[in-house]
């Protein structure tokens, strides 16, 4: 949260304000997410939350970051060419 908060490269997170080096809370951010914590912990966060009558869903959203993004979209639209067309002949 501090590096999307402020703005600051991982190698200039203070250590003494997140209790590590940056290098280190980023390399804890990418393991943790290459073994699937996040998912687990949200799913887990939503039992607790629904076991604890707390989960209100008339209140509730969802945005980008929890929809995969196909490439190029699903569209009956044509698409339009990326190929050069020559110019006419004015002769």
């Amino acid at each position: 949260m501090f590096v999307l908060r402020t703005g600051v490269a991982w190698r200039d997170v203070p250590a003494e304000t997140v209790g590590c080096s940056g290098v280190t809370a980023w390399r804890r951010l990418r393991d943790w997410t290459e073994a699937g914590v996040w998912p687990n912990l949200h799913a887990t966060l939503l039992t607790e939350l629904r076991r604890a009558g707390s989960l209100d869903l008339d209140d509730c959203s969802a945005d980008g970051s929890h929809v995969r993004a196909l490439k190029g979209g699903i569209t009956s639209a044509p698409r339009p060419s990326t190929v050069p067309v020559p110019a006419p002949r004015t002769t």
